[in-house]
């Protein structure tokens, strides 16, 4: 994921909003990608912890108990052959001898991350049941307490980088939940077990050089480098590349460190990285608006930008039946499709999507540092009847979409601009509003 999403890559979401299919949140990754927010693959967490909801994983056909421990044992052979190989590449990137062979000390082939990474696509969600988790009560609640716990070193990061505090406050509780569920998984085994893994060895071989080159640096003992199951790490999942380009050390101690109990330098980096890529501070992520009857659908388009006071003019009004203030230029958004809510997007929302590329988490970030700052809750509603596709759904959608002439030019499961147009374009085909949502009904429609 990716970070960014992302520092995925979700993200990469805690977490997709329109589920990509890999989510490292954070992730700080470059490259961001506008996605729908239809169906949500969650950021990695949001599941686990106690301001969430238990997931439903499907349950692997039991492996009779004969065979499976000679499964492993292969697995494990070759994984030691893979490490012995990867040594020489991993001294050949300038990592020594001794560094590797401390960091490699008792890992072991682990095959519940490799289950992680093959099952992300299969757990989706609608962005009102994300939200109502991601910003719930009780993550409100402890983000305030957050927020008074650790006013001074969040003030003095505000006042060093320019990204607001509740910003910083919000990522961090979606992150790790404020910094109680950094993830406990050997981040050099877990790298080392995907890269050794065949689907995406080169992005994850990747990632455990860079994991390595921190070690080298001496910022953390080897099994001090933990986190979630895909190599993302501390109070705010960075990712090791992310890690190396953008982690600062903001106690002044000599170490990036982002794992330990106190959270300065996790909370430093991630404000560091919004900075990076031009967050403006005092401008908002996004507002809710109201649109006026007979509003032209085409036009809430991320490419179409124009001032909250021209947007005005067309009926485009704040909940309070005023002008949305000109902090600059704008995009309609509409996550759920004509019948959800509404949204006026400025910059920053695009700096968010850095950190992670899904629009339903970066609609939670902002909103959620908004609640933190006192603001109201969403007030429009949702398409409460829908329920998200799967990707067996999105994939059909795509191929059924391409087949009627509407290409959407590959058919990957990703809810991406790509299938938003073609979706639109098939609207206008049969007299709907061109709203781009990707809905079941549209996907029985095509049918």
């Amino acid at each position: 994921m990716k970070l960014i999403l992302a520092p995925l890559m979700a993200l990469l979401l805690a977490a997709a909003v329109h589920a990509a299919p890999v989510d490292l949140s954070p992730r700080p990754q470059s490259g961001a990608q506008v996605m729908q927010a239809s169906a949500v693959q969650a950021p990695r967490r949001l599941d686990e912890t106690p301001e969430g909801t238990s997931a439903k994983r499907p349950r692997a056909r039991p492996t009779p108990a004969t065979t499976a421990p000679v499964i492993l044992s292969a697995k494990a052979t070759e994984f030691g052959a893979w490490i012995n190989g990867f040594r020489g590449r991993a001294l050949a990137h300038g990592i020594s001898a001794a560094v590797f062979d401390r960091a490699f000390d008792g890992v072991a082939y682990n095959p519940k991350v490799v289950e992680r990474d093959r099952n992300q696509s299969e757990f989706t969600k609608t962005i009102w049941d994300y939200l109502s988790t991601a910003v719930s009560d009780l993550r409100i609640a402890n983000g305030q307490q957050a927020l008074d716990r650790e006013q001074d070193v969040l003030r003095a990061i505000e006042a060093r980088y320019g990204v607001e505090k509740e910003v910083v406050t919000a990522i961090w509780g979606l992150e790790s939940a404020y910094g109680t569920f950094k993830g406990d998984t050997d981040v050099i085994g877990a790298l080392a077990t995907l890269s050794f893994d065949a689907r995406r060895s080169d992005f994850f071989e990747e990632q455990l050089v860079a994991a390595l080159r921190i070690l080298h640096a001496g910022d953390v003992a080897p099994r001090g480098m933990t986190g979630s199951w895909a190599g993302a790490m501390g109070h705010t999942q960075f990712i090791p590349t992310s890690y190396l380009s953008y982690a600062v050390d903001f106690t002044g101690d000599g170490k990036r460190n982002i794992w330990g109990h106190d959270p300065a330098d996790a909370l430093a980096s991630t404000a560091a990285y919004l900075a990076r890529f031009g967050w403006k501070k005092g401008q908002p992520w996004g507002v809710e608006v109201r649109l006026p009857k007979g509003f032209d659908y085409a036009s809430a388009n991320r490419r179409i930008t124009k001032l909250p006071s021209q947007w005005a003019t067309l009926g485009v009004l704040g909940m309070d039946g005023k002008a949305v203030p000109d902090h600059g230029t704008a995009a309609v958004l509409l996550p759920a499709g004509a019948r959800g809510a509404a949204f006026l997007v400025f910059d920053n929302f695009a700096v968010l999507e850095r950190y992670n590329t899904a629009d339903a988490y970066v609609i939670a970030v902002g909103h959620l540092a908004d609640r933190l700052g006192g603001g109201p809750a969403i007030k429009g509603g949702w398409p409460l009847e829908d329920r998200a596709l799967t990707f067996e759904e999105r994939s059909e959608m795509q191929r059924l979409l391409t087949d009627k002439g509407f290409d959407t030019k590959g058919v990957d499961g990703k809810i991406g601009p790509l299938t938003i147009e073609a979706v639109r374009d098939y609207q206008r085909s049969i007299g709907q509003a061109p709203d781009g949502y990707a809905s079941l009904a549209i996907l029985e429609r095509l049918r």
